[in-house]
């Protein structure tokens, strides 16, 4: 139902605060995370940070593996195993013509898909309008047993994503790199405010959109518990042409973030390690497990929830480094964290540490 309204409202929120840091941390220092990380630790510890956060890339994997592979069962009727290849094929080449003219026209290609599904769904809330006092309730701090919370770390590590914490600091240097003029630190930051808010609104959104939608077309019906299910019986409730937007949307939201773990697996290598290793051996790296896992298990949809779970555990390890050198003066200098702003960001990462550990406690205690 509409129980978990709330957890994406907050993570979105949580979001936009945090990726927003990590492009303020590239732009002022004109470093990524890892590479900062890196000159402060020694040997030992930036390989066991790095380790946990190729974990963190391969599970960002799965979770664009499965989901891809799930869609095009859904739109083609193609196995699991042969989608997931082909997501991976496409991500890697995609990967290997980076920055390329090829790369921006897909680029623009999943915009544009993304703002049709957006309208779609949009649409699919005005053909069958929720209840607002439900929706409000929604917007209510609570969970209802262990199921929820693992949920919620679920939605929580799919909206905030660690990766693109240690890959936003290092993408905001490589835009202004080949411009002929680049701006000053005060606009830089401004625009990376403004693209932060833009984007994960966006995102925001068709999240949300799609929670509602389902929260008020499926709440009580059987066999929803899996993307397959929800999918089919959106489709019987909404008309066909909703369950295939909800499909595409599947589709353009893997292959939006298509290799952004292996990206970020790459400059987490070369920022802790100093290790320059070739793009395709990175992707093998993070591709090869997730195609195990989707060949071995028999739920791919909790395989997901599953993955994005680790991503939900992986965000303090990225989040807690993060806050601690924005509001280092030495590293950020006259842009360094006011009192109130660190007061906020730490509230932010006491609320993912607690989550966190409620989902550890009740995953022994045999209850998530």
């Amino acid at each position: 139902g509409y129980l978990l309204v709330w957890v994406l409202v907050l993570a979105n929120c949580m979001a936009v605060l945090i990726q927003y840091q990590a492009s303020k941390l590239g732009i002022v220092t004109g470093k990524s995370l890892p590479q900062i990380l890196g000159e402060r630790m020694g040997s030992a510890g930036s390989f066991l940070f790095f380790a946990q956060a190729e974990v963190i890339a391969i599970a960002t994997d799965l979770a664009e593996v499965i989901g891809g592979a799930i869609a095009l069962n859904l739109l083609f009727g193609l196995p699991l195993l042969v989608g997931g290849l082909i997501i991976g094929a496409v991500s890697t080449v995609l990967l290997l013509f980076q920055g390329g003219k090829t790369h921006k026209i897909f680029e623009r290609l999943v915009i544009g898909l993304l703002l049709v599904i957006t309208f779609g769904f949009i649409a699919g809330l005005f053909m069958d309008p929720p209840n607002p006092l439900k929706v409000a309730e929604g917007l209510i701090p609570r969970f209802n047993g262990g199921a929820s919370v693992l949920m919620a770390a679920s939605m929580l590590g799919a909206t905030v994503m660690p990766h693109a914490i240690y890959l936003h600091s290092t993408l905001v240097n490589d835009h202004y790199a080949h411009k002929a003029h680049k701006p000053s630190i005060k606009e830089m930051l401004h625009g990376s405010r403004i693209d932060v808010v833009w984007a994960l609104a966006l995102a925001g959104s068709v999240n949300i959109a799609l929670l509602v939608l389902a929260a008020n077309s499926l709440h009580g019906m059987g066999g929803t518990d899996t993307i397959e299910g929800a999918q089919h019986t959106i489709s019987q409730v909404l008309g066909p042409t909703v369950g295939t937007v909800f499909s595409i949307g599947l589709l353009a939201s893997s292959l939006s973030s298509t290799s952004v773990g292996t990206y970020a697996g790459s400059e987490i290598m070369k920022g802790l390690l100093h290790w320059n290793v070739p793009m395709w051996a990175c992707r093998i790296t993070t591709l090869v497990p997730a195609l195990v896992v989707l060949a071995l298990t028999s739920n791919p949809t909790e395989a997901l929830i599953i993955g994005q779970v680790v991503l939900s555990i992986g965000i303090p390890f990225a989040v807690i480094p993060l806050m601690r050198y924005t509001h280092n003066k030495q590293i950020m200098g006259k842009y360094v964290d006011g009192p109130v702003k660190h007061a906020i960001c730490l509230l932010v990462v006491a609320v993912i540490i607690a989550l966190n550990l409620v989902l550890i406690v009740l995953t022994l205690m045999g209850k998530a």
